[in-house]
């Protein structure tokens, strides 16, 4: 038998949870690796903004969501995020 493992998974996706909705509307975007769940109009599409060119960061860098570490995700987050 093997040991298991001491690290953290990885991810494998992207999830974003928007809780300032006060419109009523159900407001759900799903893509390959990302889902994004809530939020008011403006706060949905920056979310959904942020996680495709995320996603679009890795695929630059010729990397899965899941061969990067939390630090590096961090960065590219936060990189990605329109101001």
């Amino acid at each position: 038998m093997s040991e298991p493992s001491s690290s953290p998974p990885k991810p494998s996706g992207l999830i974003g949870i928007g809780l300032d909705n006060s419109d009523g509307h159900k407001r759900l975007t799903t893509g390959e690796k990302f889902v994004v769940v809530g939020g008011s109009d403006e706060t949905h599409g920056r979310m959904t903004e942020t996680v495709i060119k995320t996603l679009e960061q890795l695929k630059q860098r010729g990397k899965d969501i899941s061969e990067v570490g939390r630090k590096e995700l961090a960065e590219i987050i936060h990189k990605s995020t329109p101001q």
